[in-house]
């Protein structure tokens, strides 16, 4: 993990926050980690169809999703070939209708989503099953 200790400290901040914190532990709420600029929301739930996914992107944070328990199947795409449908910019979210490359994360496993990738995560891999996810929200 000291690898990503020069690339960006915010980043690192919630890498930390990740390998020192007994996760599995944690009730589903938000935890600060350096006020707004580094936070964790912790989720449990149970993963979605293909169809109950929208793709998703972030202007001002970068997503570090870490899978605590569970397995779940999440799409990546460039931001520069879809079309947004939805703006909700007080939730620093936004939506798209896209196709894009989909990989499967584990226990133990993260994904970085950073301001210029489109992601949809939540998706169940070959069954519906419960996800306890950690999304540490990093802001750029």
């Amino acid at each position: 993990m000291d690898f990503y200790k020069n690339l960006n400290e915010s980043l690192y901040k919630g890498l930390r926050f990740l390998r020192e914190t007994d996760l599995a532990a944690l009730p589903a709420v938000r935890y600060e980690i350096d006020g707004d600029a580094v936070f964790a929301l912790v989720q449990e739930y149970e993963t979605h169809l293909p169809e109950e996914c929208r793709w998703e992107a972030h202007y001002t944070y970068t997503d570090i999703q870490y899978i605590v328990e569970g397995s779940e199947k999440m799409g990546w795409k460039a931001l520069d070939d879809v079309v947004k449908t939805e703006d909700r910019p007080e939730d620093d979210i936004y939506f798209f209708d896209a196709e894009g490359d989909h990989f499967v994360l584990h226990a133990g496993q993260f994904a970085v989503f950073e301001p210029q990738d489109a992601h949809r995560p939540g998706l169940a891999v070959d069954e519906l099953a419960p996800v306890k996810k950690v999304v540490v929200k990093v802001k750029m």
